[in-house]
């Protein structure tokens, strides 16, 4: 599987502590470099060896 680089669209986060956990949370998983921005409401991801769907569902978790 080839690294995947994505740009996700979060919306519902009502500060930036909100921003801060959904990062932290995506960069727990394995080969997953993650930033947010609570300002604009999306996510930049780099993964390698993780889906899509995986990536959306620990956001929405």
């Amino acid at each position: 599987m080839s690294a995947l680089d994505v740009e996700l669209e979060i919306s519902g986060m009502t500060c930036a502590s909100c921003a801060t956990r959904i990062e932290r949370k995506l960069n727990k998983l394995p080969g997953v470099e993650a930033t947010v921005n609570y300002a604009t409401e999306k996510a930049r991801v780099r993964a390698d060896g993780v889906e899509a769907a995986e990536l959306i569902a620990a956001v929405e978790s």
